[in-house]
């Protein structure tokens, strides 16, 4: 499911790069924030009204003004909600009936880059098609005719988003439930969610231990949250907690340590929480949609309960996509964003966290032993650059030796061979049952790779 030819500012999440450089620059913030207010207004017999949140980036002031005067020049309403999660600003879009909600953002990156997504006014991800229509609007002569006199917009400062968020984030928990007596450990990578995460457990009951909550513009993701669980893994060992939350810089994604302090891997989440959703009749279809990244023990483990693994291209928002079109309610990636859309439109690291620890309470056992389980196929991934990008049609000893490999291994295992959706870069993963034979397979693809190409190893 690729991305559009017709896009170059949006990739898979929005549009992305170092703050203050060409692309992302106050002055296409502000354009943009004129052909969102122009897009998100048509049909519609009043001003439009967009919602704005933020991560903690020092670069989040200038671009969230410049986003904010070009919306208001072309007589848009703006909600400023200040720094909340990214599923805060899909979950407010809806309940504040706004007509889009844009995050400024650039998630688990380092400090100096920044992004910015677009959410729709239900609460999703915009399609590609109408990214694609804002980035055509970007270049038009149209957007240098403003708002003028009464017709200018203003902007309005939401003092309450995050406690908005708290609030049905909680509800996203059992009622029946609390979490009294449940110690956690919560590092919310000095980003998005320094103040609700732990507002939301301690709200419910916990006794929370918080990490990454000093943010100071430039320390988001900085040797904490979920780019490092190591910090919140050796925590939960010293304090003897129950389970170990590392969000990344907007939340959107959470990687999970159980009582012993090892993390649990995203796809043994995925399965731990597929398996109880058939379990209880809960999980539409019995089918979880995650992407090709995703390894052979899900779709085993899945199996065993008679579940169905369906997968998507690489990105949240296809799997996203996929489940809204095959009616499925519950998916993610192996990385660590997870999607219940009975509870929201996107990725929420801190609503995941909760679905897990729900289980944890209604199982009352501890998390190690409910991912016990779990068992991942060996796998082995290797990315090689390569002089240039060529169609694997145009590649006859790769798909030659891609074909030997999964014949094989047939249904013991499966072969992965994709290029980098930004540079000239191979990505091989093969799994299957003896990790020293699938080192030798991805050696020989790569090889064979470069010799269509003419390389040579370096």
């Amino acid at each position: 499911m690729p991305t559009s030819s017709h896009r170059k500012l949006f990739g898979t999440d929005g549009i992305r790069g170092q703050a203050n450089v060409a692309p992302m620059t106050p002055e296409l913030a502000l354009r943009l924030g004129r052909a969102i207010a122009v897009v998100a207004g048509q049909g519609r017999t009043r001003p439009p009204r967009l919602l704005i949140g933020k991560d903690t980036r020092l670069s989040g002031y200038m671009l969230e003004t410049a986003l904010a005067s070009g919306i208001c020049a072309m007589g848009g309403r703006v909600l400023l909600c200040g720094p909340i999660p990214t599923p805060a600003v899909a979950n407010l879009t809806v309940t504040m009936r706004a007509d889009a909600g844009l995050v400024i953002s650039a998630s688990h990156n380092p400090f100096d880059d920044n992004g910015i997504k677009i959410f729709g006014a239900d609460g999703y991800k915009l399609p590609d098609s109408e990214e694609a229509a804002i980035e055509q609007l970007l270049g038009s002569p149209s957007l240098d005719d403003g708002a003028t006199g009464t017709r200018i917009g203003r902007a309005t400062r939401i003092d309450d988003a995050p406690g908005r968020y708290v609030v049905s984030a909680k509800n996203t928990f059992p009622r029946q439930m609390t979490l009294d007596g449940i110690k956690i450990v919560v590092d919310a990578a000095n980003g998005a969610a320094y103040k609700v995460a732990p507002a939301v457990f301690g709200e419910l009951g916990a006794t929370v231990l918080s990490e990454g909550v000093k943010p100071n513009g430039t320390n988001i993701n900085r040797a904490c949250g979920a780019l490092h669980p190591e910090h919140v893994a050796r925590e939960v060992v010293r304090s003897n907690a129950q389970i170990g939350i590392a969000l990344d810089g907007d939340a959107d994604r959470v990687i999970i340590v159980d009582e012993l302090g090892k993390v649990v891997d995203g796809d043994a989440v995925m399965a731990l929480c597929g398996r109880h959703m058939i379990a209880e009749n809960r999980l539409p279809h019995n089918t979880v949609v995650s992407t090709v990244m995703s390894n052979l023990g899900l779709e085993r483990a899945l199996a065993s309960v008679g579940g169905i693994l369906k997968r998507t291209a690489v990105g949240d928002r296809y799997v996203v996509e996929e489940m809204r079109q095959s009616g499925c309610g519950f998916g993610g990636e192996q990385s660590g964003h997870l999607i219940f859309l009975d509870h929201a439109t996107t990725g929420d690291g801190i609503v995941a966290a909760l679905q897990v620890l729900a289980i944890m309470v209604r199982e009352q056992r501890p998390l190690s032993e409910l991912v016990a389980f779990f068992e991942p196929s060996p796998q082995v991934l290797e990315s090689v650059k390569l002089p240039k990008r060529r169609p694997f049609e145009e590649m006859p000893r790769l798909t030659a030796s891609i074909a030997k490999v999964e014949k094989k291994l047939g249904r013991d295992g499966r072969v992965l061979v994709r290029w980098s959706g930004t540079e000239a870069k191979l990505r091989v993963m093969v799994e299957g049952p003896n990790e020293t034979e699938l080192r030798e397979f991805v050696s020989h693809m790569i090889d064979e790779a470069r010799n269509d190409l003419g390389a040579t190893a370096p």
